[in-house]
């Protein structure tokens, strides 16, 4: 909002010191003018690339904006002392920092975006009809999925449509329903102007306008509408799952049916940090965004049970046995990773570097090294070998929307809607049963209560490290139970002694593990009901436009 206003008012000073001499009305030479942008198709072209750019947005500590949502969730913990561990911690404030770049970041978005839409009647004529259209959707698109995240960060915010001017500029909040049901409003009115497949890799399409259309709808209960748009993805037959789990997650995987959209990043015009900050201290990286034990301690064993239940899971061996997203989404002890052997017990003073001809015994800075991994686990996602040598400069595309989300959109809103069907296990199972997972599939006959928890435990073992689980928590409305109080790490020199007690929802508790009080605390967080549930809007806003209100209790 501050960036545009500004802009309205560059604008407007340019506009009054030349109106009153004709002969110095002049269209500037070497760049565009407003006054006569969006003439021709060249120009059109140029206007969507740079409304697809803010997509690109780096957050917090140069990772994708998406993914920092992570560590504001119970999954996951900012080892940097910032704006974003503030948030995560529940202690922000309307001047957070984080919060403000969030905000100025995807009002850019929405600014190009309707500077393109509020202009495109010049084209008319001169772009043929239907290209004119189809791009005019990926706009609508673009301006949507920047509204979806403002609206569930902030919880209802200024809805402009158009480029306004100064004397319009002080705007009030919309309700968040108001925007939720304006990006559903949109998504059905462009889907027929969106191809199946893109003609270029990176560019929105039709499945894409569904995926958006079901993610809103489910994150505000929308139930209905959200089956339905999760049942016409499935029905296009634009995206299937991809086979190898974590080779989605990889350069080779970038190009997977199972992906809808990306955010596309390339090496010689944008890149982000996730290597760098994933990566493990033996293999030069910051470990500065990892995962917690809780969700470690999530995932199921092979036979389909919690850990707590399950006669193969075996306290001296932990990881055996286990789902195998867990070891295809986090770094384990005693794996490879990066070429290395990762192992975080402080007697490991050596370990194996792989990454030559001939292995050699190395020095273990994930022991040694004081900021390494504080929760003694790392991410795999997104954290490929292939930028071991150019580490900060990672160009792995960051994926928005992928098959398997919606199969699981559909499932959770079915359940809801108490329409359990065999479609609805045929979705979960679909996942479970990918040949890189091969979990045991869920049987019929389970009641709504059975399904539900079902659901919210697939979510977090096939969602973990995307940015998905801070608005799950908020949804289930356990945000309160799990944001509340110490996030633990694994113990440095020792394993659990026998394993937690795992709850209904799939939430770890430590009360009965006889050696918990050894576990490492990394932070005690806490977790206002009334408040937490949205960011603080920036008091710079505040300060700017006097229509707008501050969320409760900032």
């Amino acid at each position: 909002m501050k960036q545009v206003k500004f802009i309205i008012i560059f604008l407007g000073v340019i506009t009054a010191s030349s109106c009153s001499k004709k002969y110095l009305e002049r269209f500037p030479l070497d760049s565009p003018s407003t006054a006569t942008f969006l003439s021709n198709e060249a120009e059109l072209d140029m206007a969507v690339t740079g409304s697809y750019q803010p997509l690109q947005f780096i957050g917090e500590d140069a990772v994708p904006f998406i993914l920092t949502l992570e560590y504001v969730s119970d999954n996951g913990w900012e080892r940097n002392p910032n704006q974003l561990q503030i948030i995560g911690k529940g202690i922000a404030t309307s001047d957070n920092g984080y919060a403000k770049t969030v905000w100025d970041a995807l009002y850019v978005g929405v600014s190009r975006c309707n500077f393109i839409l509020s202009n495109a009647d010049r084209l008319n004529g001169v772009v043929a009809a239907d290209k004119l259209n189809r791009v005019l959707g990926e706009v609508r698109f673009l301006r949507a999925y920047y509204y979806f995240y403002l609206n569930e960060v902030f919880g209802g915010v200024p809805l402009l449509t158009k480029t306004v001017s100064l004397a319009e500029s002080q705007v009030a909040r919309n309700t968040k329903e108001e925007v939720v049901n304006f990006i559903i409003s949109e998504m059905d009115a462009i889907a027929s102007a969106l191809p199946v497949v893109a003609g270029q890799m990176g560019r929105v399409t039709r499945g894409a306008s569904l995926a958006l259309k079901s993610r809103a709808a489910l994150f505000n209960k929308k139930w209905d509408a959200a089956a339905k748009a999760a049942s016409d993805l499935m029905q296009l037959g634009s995206n299937e799952l991809h086979g190898n789990y974590g080779e989605v997650f990889t350069y080779s995987g970038m190009t997977s049916p199972e992906i809808i959209f990306a955010i596309q990043y390339l090496r010689s015009m944008g890149t982000h940090g996730i290597s760098r900050r994933f990566y493990s201290r033996t293999a030069n990286g910051f470990s500065s965004k990892v995962p917690a034990q809780v969700v470690v301690d999530s995932y199921e064993c092979t036979d389909g049970l919690t850990i707590d239940k399950s006669p193969l899971y075996d306290p001296t061996k932990p990881w055996d046995n286990r789902d195998p997203r867990l070891n295809f989404s986090i770094v384990l002890p005693q794996t490879r990773f990066i070429g290395y052997v990762f192992e975080t017990h402080p007697d490991s003073l050596l370990t194996w570097d792989y990454n030559g001809s001939v292995p050699q015994r190395v020095a273990n800075a994930d022991a040694i090294n004081p900021l390494a991994t504080f929760t003694g686990y790392l991410w795999r996602k997104y954290a490929s070998p292939e930028d071991l040598n150019n580490i900060d400069q990672p160009d792995i595309n960051v994926i928005v929307f992928r098959y398997a989300e919606i199969l699981l959109n559909y499932a959770e809103a079915k359940v809801e809607l108490n329409q359990i069907d065999q479609s609805v296990y045929d979705a979960i199972n679909l996942i479970r049963q990918r040949p890189s997972v091969n979990m045991p599939p869920i049987t019929a006959g389970k009641t709504q209560a059975e399904m539900r928890f079902i659901v919210r435990r697939e979510r977090r073992s096939e969602l973990a490290g995307e940015g998905v689980r801070w608005f799950d928590i908020r949804r289930w409305e356990i945000a309160e139970t799990v944001m509340n109080g110490p996030l633990l790490g694994r113990i440095r020199d020792r394993l659990l002694s026998n394993a937690p007690r795992v709850d209904d929802n799939g939430l770890p508790h430590y009360e009965n593990v006889t050696n918990a009080n050894l576990m490492r605390v990394i932070e005690t967080r806490t977790f206002k009901k009334d408040r937490d549930n949205v960011w603080p809007i920036p008091q710079s806003e505040l300060e700017t436009n006097k229509a707008l209100e501050q969320n409760p209790n900032y």
